[in-house]
């Protein structure tokens, strides 16, 4: 997979990868925001700081995820890989280039925030190092009431 750090004018492709990935979450209670998201919303995001990582497998995007830097670490969500391939490492790989872009510009660690409702995706980043560092009822971006995990993976080199 090749992956390369996402322009504004890559929003489509985001938005289309992440809405492939989040289709299985629309029926979930609540549904995930992510469906609710704009190619709009995330120009937007991007103009204002947000960044993203988009993977491509024969010049065709299949994965994304989308983060933001802070002062000592980097935020990820959305990370998106269409459902015809899942399960091929290639959520890891997209980490791992995260990772490494945090650490090449002095960041110490990586968090991300997962619904508990998805053990799998839990257990995903548990495998890369992460741990729960919190549980929490939380609002998203549609007003509704869910329980997260947040998850966090200090950097070394």
């Amino acid at each position: 997979m090749n992956i390369i750090l996402a322009q504004t004018k890559d929003a489509s492709v985001i938005h289309n990868v992440m809405l492939q990935a989040f289709k299985e979450y629309e029926h979930a209670t609540p549904p995930s925001s992510a469906l609710s998201e704009t190619i709009e919303s995330i120009e937007q995001a991007m103009e204002n700081g947000e960044q993203a990582f988009i993977g491509y497998i024969d010049e065709q995007p299949v994965a994304m995820v989308r983060f933001t830097l802070s002062a000592q670490g980097i935020y990820f969500f959305r990370l998106s890989v269409i459902p015809e391939k899942q399960g091929q490492g290639l959520a890891k790989a997209l980490i791992e280039e995260l990772e490494q872009y945090a650490f090449t510009n002095g960041k110490s660690t990586s968090g991300c925030k997962v619904r508990m409702s998805v053990p799998r995706n839990i257990e995903l980043y548990r495998s890369l190092g992460y741990i729960v560092t919190k549980e929490s009822k939380e609002e998203n971006r549609n007003g509704f009431s869910l329980s997260v995990a947040t998850m966090e993976k200090q950097l070394t080199n």
